[in-house]
């Protein structure tokens, strides 16, 4: 393409006696900018077909535009985002993981939040990285009033993530700062029907899944688009001003829950060994008195026995008895046999053992006919 030094061209006439090879539009505009358009110009002119005109020129870079504005429609999701198309400003559609096309810039437009990202809240410190669980202490989050109104120290943090991504975009206006005023607001009244005791030791859990529920349900209410999917407490304290002599308490608690734990760890083991002892002599008793029983029984029963054999024969019933009642008296008495050789009597000296029953006052003679 050539420049002409008289006639007119596309961008007004030329000036009278300019230069050959100067561009028609002239000097009015920045050196830069018309170099610029002097390369774009001979760039185009070198594409289109036989070197064309200036019509041809202008067609050309209208289609590379139109291409260029019709590629920019292509985006791609990443697979831990949801694409949200819009239209002039309104939602439309979702977009899955991957490679989408909407129509260019400014009829459609594409948001990509990041929907399985956990996000997290810190409420009553601030910690420098994710990973410290305690961090710079904000007071004015932290302190709250329990349900037997004392005062406690709280830090908890609050993880969420994207449920409903058009509901999460359009919705709210502040995610993070939403989730932050609800949960705290939520667990000041938690904290407000808790007792301090349970609250420091055993009803943490019972918090914390609370807490969950209520901002979960303040969310929903607001159709925020966000799950919580958990309250962690980080810090459950007294205010640090009274710290110390509540230590000393819970110390001094500690102390009388083992001791009642000692008692009643030996009453456990007394009481049981004491019951045990009774019932053991309660039935060493009874078995004595069904011994006793018994035998008296038998003893009567004996004795009617021998009174009906006495009544019918006296004689020999009274031998019988005779002969029994020595022979129980010959067991316990010491028997002493004199040879009839031995003229007169001698003292008999016993010399069996200490329990042995005494010597008759009278021994024994044997004559030589061996009566008695």
């Amino acid at each position: 393409m050539s420049w002409h030094n008289g006639g007119s061209g596309p961008w007004g006439p030329s000036r009278p006696g300019g230069n050959r090879g100067e561009p028609p539009w002239g000097g009015g505009l920045p050196p830069e900018f018309a170099a610029w358009l002097l390369r774009l110009q001979r760039g185009l002119a070198g594409l289109a077909p036989g070197g064309g005109g200036p019509t041809r020129l202008v067609l050309a870079l209208i289609a590379a535009i139109a291409v260029l504005w019709l590629a920019s429609g292509f985006f791609r999701v990443q697979p831990d985002q949801q694409g949200v198309v819009l239209r002039f400003g309104a939602f439309v559609r979702l977009a899955p993981p991957g490679l989408g096309y909407h129509l260019p810039w400014p009829i459609e437009s594409v948001l990509r939040p990041a929907v399985t990202r956990i996000n997290r809240v810190e409420i009553g410190y601030r910690s420098d990285t994710p990973a410290e669980t305690e961090g710079r202490d904000v007071t004015e989050e932290s302190l709250m009033l329990t349900g037997d109104e004392n005062i406690i120290d709280i830090d908890f943090t609050v993880f969420w993530r994207i449920a409903n991504a058009p509901d999460y975009l359009f919705n709210i206006r502040h995610p993070a700062g939403t989730v932050k005023s609800v949960a705290e607001s939520v667990m000041r009244e938690v904290i407000g029907r808790t007792p301090i005791q349970p609250a420091l030791t055993g009803a943490r859990g019972a918090i914390e899944e609370a807490v969950r529920q209520g901002a979960q349900a303040i969310l929903d209410r607001y159709h925020a688009g966000i799950e919580v999917t958990q309250v962690q407490l980080q810090k459950v304290d007294p205010p640090p001003a009274v710290i110390d002599s509540f230590r000393d308490v819970q110390r001094a608690n500690t102390d009388a829950e083992r001791m009642r734990n000692e008692a009643e760890a030996y009453r456990n083991d007394i009481i049981p060994r004491a019951r045990g002892e009774a019932a053991r002599i309660t039935a060493e008793a009874d078995g004595a008195r069904q011994a006793a029983i018994a035998e008296a029984a038998g003893a009567g029963q004996r004795f009617d026995s021998v009174l009906s054999a006495y009544r019918a024969a006296k004689d020999i019933t009274l031998e019988r008895l005779y002969i029994e009642t020595m022979e129980q008296v010959a067991l316990k008495s010491h028997v002493t046999v004199i040879d009839p050789a031995v003229k007169g009597l001698l003292p008999v000296l016993p010399l069996g053992t200490s329990d042995a029953a005494p010597a008759p006052a009278s021994p024994t003679t044997v004559g030589k006919a061996g009566a008695p």
